[in-house]
């Protein structure tokens, strides 16, 4: 795809990106697909998939208490446990605000530690890494932000996000709509946003604005980005995903450069480039 091209224009060391098909086919790649970037906040939609995959299997449930005192699983993916950004200090009552929290992740990753006696990374590699076959990707400390991977590794994730083989549809399906419809907060890196909405780990485009993905991305989009200038989002309308991943740190580059891929990209998968 030509559109991926414009990467090689943007102010960072290494930059790889790939788009997905929804029947997990690669529209087009450009860049090194094999480097090994640090995910950031990435790293949340896979530890999300982790816990949906122990929901399924019944070793925790969607409304059982974790994280502080009458929050459940639930508010902890959907970043309504009222648990701060990076510390576990308790700033609302759960489902009253949308308070983006790398703490709730961490509280979710040690509630799963302890109903399946196994550590997250370690469950987090048997059931979502390994059956995909991402063999580079690992996370060596917190699930909210440790993650380490490549756009190769990447686009079999984003092939399960469209046609998942590991999750029952109707679950993904819940994970990314509207939990908790309504609620304000920050999206971070761009200022407070009414509503803020998410989904169970993944972030809903819905009409935000302004936002890290495209003005034609549709609203049904969900995905997520990290601090570290990484993104991944899928268009259910485009039948399609991206993934964008680079070596410098998120900021005014990146405001400006991820809109304007996006926008390119469905364009070009339109046909109207």
């Amino acid at each position: 795809m030509q559109s991926l091209r414009m990467i090689e224009n943007w102010p960072v060391p290494t930059a790889a990106a790939a788009v997905v098909r929804a029947d997990g086919s690669v529209a087009g790649s450009h860049g090194p697909l094999e480097h090994r970037f640090p995910l950031a906040s990435v790293t949340k939609p896979l530890a999300a998939y982790a816990a949906l995959l122990a929901i399924e299997e019944g070793a925790v449930e969607l409304d059982e208490p974790a994280g502080p005192e009458g929050s459940t699983v639930r508010h902890l993916l959907a970043h309504t446990s009222g648990l701060a950004f990076d510390e576990q200090r308790t700033m609302a009552g759960p489902g009253t605000r949308r308070i983006y929290s790398n703490a709730g992740f961490e509280a979710l990753g040690d509630h799963i530690a302890k109903a399946t006696d196994i550590p997250f990374p370690q469950y987090l590699h048997e059931a979502v890494l390994a059956p995909l076959g991402m063999t580079a990707t690992e996370l060596p400390g917190s699930p909210a932000k440790d993650g380490v991977s490549t756009v190769a590794d990447l686009i079999r994730f984003a092939a399960e996000l469209q046609a998942p083989r590991l999750l029952a549809p109707q679950t993904l399906a819940e994970a990314t709509r509207v939990v908790f419809p309504g609620l304000t907060g920050v999206l971070p890196g761009y200022g407070h946003q009414k509503p803020n909405d998410w989904g169970l780990g993944f972030e809903i485009r819905d009409g935000k604005s302004p936002h890290w993905t495209g003005a034609a991305s549709s609203p049904r989009t969900f995905g997520h980005f990290g601090q570290s200038g990484t993104f991944l989002w899928v268009d259910p309308d485009a039948s399609a995903a991206c993934i964008a991943l680079t070596d410098r740190a998120f900021g005014p580059w990146a405001i400006e450069a991820w809109p304007k891929l996006t926008d390119a990209v469905l364009a070009e998968l339109a046909g109207t480039a």
